[in-house]
């Protein structure tokens, strides 16, 4: 829509509105101001919810793989074949080996539930980047070393060189009954995976630690596997399934954390349309703000249009108002947005030091830091649907504008 000169003038005039004018000029800030406001809101919320998606499924993955193969009965004694089949399958980029045990640890008088894990050296070196204390190059098969988590050194109260106790109820027989299994680990490194529940539970070790203090022998727990592309792994690892059929089962990360994914699935589609009704608000207050304009104006129009300003100049003039204010709005919303992005994790924490609460507490949110991933598509959706909004809400006033007849207004001049 190209405007002549003429109509950008008034146009301009109409978005400043004069002194005698101060309401239309209130509505019209409002207006900008709630335009602003839905669109920062939405970027920020579909932002952070992206983010915490992606950075739950990067973590959990990160440890977990996307995919395991579990044999009936949780232990694998033919693994060595399973896992020369999972790996000659087309888009699988890595297979592993891993053992995961909910166990017993203690350390001076304090008990708590774990999960001992029993890995590869391989893995072992990738978990080694998420070190925060000691060196996982002192984990070495017979050494009895262990890292442990973050959260379960606080728990307990453990450091780098404390040596912990390991309890697997399921001991050896005795005359006098079962008899638990305990060995002592010197823990050697400290590790943040950045979920709290893993921080708070996984004891990690050498694969052959991990097979002593089981008694499983050379057998394993599972095989891990990480694929091309993690939206299509169950398609790629069909496969696998047909193949294991009867001795084990292949869960992936859909199945695994189903429940988790589908919760957040469903709380982003629910915000989602909850603030696109602070759009529709927005652009409710531009069409008053340019009601109230065109009503303010009718002399003003019924001049131009006998000094021979078509309709369609009229229409041009009050739609450019209204979607110049929808513009602007939109324009702030985004910098306003990705500010409160680039600073969200400060925010939070000037919140709950000023309330005296602790809104991000990672015992309950999973992750430790508030998560972001800004995706351009969505980004763009919001710009069109605030921009949309802003054009259809000014349709109403321009017509009423261009349908004012001068005779009528100037009858009694």
């Amino acid at each position: 829509m190209i405007l002549s000169p003429f109509e950008w003038t008034i146009a301009k005039r109409y978005l400043l509105p004069g002194k005698g004018e101060a309401f239309i000029a209130l509505v019209a800030s409002i207006s900008i101001g709630v335009v602003m406001l839905s669109v920062a809101m939405l970027v920020v919320v579909m932002s952070v919810m992206n983010g915490f998606r992606a950075e739950l499924l990067d973590k959990i993955v990160g440890l977990n793989g996307h995919a395991i193969v579990q044999a009936y009965g949780g232990r694998m004694d033919d693994w060595e074949n399973i896992l020369e089949e999972v790996r000659a399958t087309p888009g699988v980029v890595r297979a592993t080996p891993l053992i995961e045990q909910p166990l017993l640890t203690s350390f001076n008088g304090r008990v708590e539930a774990i999960l001992v894990r029993g890995n590869t050296a391989g893995d072992l070196q990738e978990l080694s980047k998420k070190a925060v204390a000691g060196n996982f190059a002192a984990l070495q098969p017979g050494a009895n070393k262990v890292a442990i988590g973050v959260r379960l050194a606080e728990n307990i109260g453990a450091r780098v060189g404390d040596t912990i106790t390991v309890i697997n109820p399921q001991g050896r027989s005795t005359p006098f009954g079962t008899v638990p299994r305990q060995i002592g680990y010197e823990v050697a490194a400290i590790f943040e995976v950045g979920i709290y529940d893993y921080d708070g539970a996984y004891v990690v070790m050498p694969m052959k630690d991990a097979q002593q203090l089981m008694m499983i022998g050379d057998s394993v727990g599972m095989i891990e596997v990480s694929v091309e592309d993690p939206d299509e792994v169950g398609e790629i690892l069909a496969p696998v399934q047909r193949a294991v059929e009867g001795r084990a089962v292949v869960s992936d990360w859909k199945t695994i954390n189903a429940t988790l994914f589908e919760a957040l699935q469903v709380e982003r589609a629910a915000m989602a349309f909850a603030l696109s009704f602070m759009v529709l608000v927005a652009a409710f207050n531009i069409l008053s703000s340019l009601v109230m304009l065109v009503r303010a104006k009718t002399r003003d129009i019924a001049i131009m249009r006998t000094m021979g300003a078509t309709r369609q100049s009229l229409m041009k003039i009050f739609v450019t108002t209204g979607f110049t204010i929808g513009a602007i709005g939109t324009a702030v919303g985004l910098v306003l947005g990705f500010l409160i992005l680039a600073g969200r994790q400060q925010i939070v924490e000037a919140i709950g030091a000023i309330t005296g609460q602790n809104l991000w507490d990672p015992q309950y949110r999973f992750l430790t830091t508030i998560p972001s991933k800004i995706d351009p598509g969505e980004v763009s959706l919001i710009v069109l649907l605030a921009l949309g909004l802003s054009f259809l809400a000014t349709l109403y006033p321009a017509w009423k504008a261009a349908s004012t007849d001068p005779v009528q207004v100037l009858r009694y001049e």
